[in-house]
């Protein structure tokens, strides 16, 4: 799954798994924070199995077409927009406006970060 598009499966899908590790607790109010914590670990262990992949497939040194710093800003941008969508349909938490903001500016820092090849 080398090329340009193959580790940004593996990072989708890896930040499916996170988002609902780091926030899906949230939804259940009666866990005790030690039941809260157990279960985002073990949602958290997929997220590990599909993001090590995606980074080493994506990575200039494996073949792929990015260094880790454009690797770690890709990733950061597939959070704000998995984020976004469980925050709006599972969390029921509408953005605000200086929410869309704020991400638009990350996704342009994104934009210059993927410009050029990797060092």
């Amino acid at each position: 799954m080398n090329g340009a598009f193959g580790p940004i499966v593996f990072l989708v899908a890896s930040n499916v798994f996170m988002t609902f590790a780091w926030y899906w607790h949230l939804k259940h109010r009666g866990w005790p924070l030690w039941a809260a914590i157990a279960i985002s670990w073990l949602i958290a262990l997929p997220e590990y199995c599909l993001q090590v992949p995606g980074n080493r497939v994506g990575h200039v040194d494996f073949g792929g077409p990015y260094s880790a710093a454009q690797l770690k800003v890709l990733q950061e941008a597939i959070t704000l927009v998995i984020f976004s969508m469980f925050a709006i349909w599972i969390l029921k938490e509408p953005l605000r406006w200086n929410d869309v903001l704020a991400f638009a500016l990350i996704f342009a820092g994104v934009a210059v970060s993927v410009l050029g090849k990797p060092a």
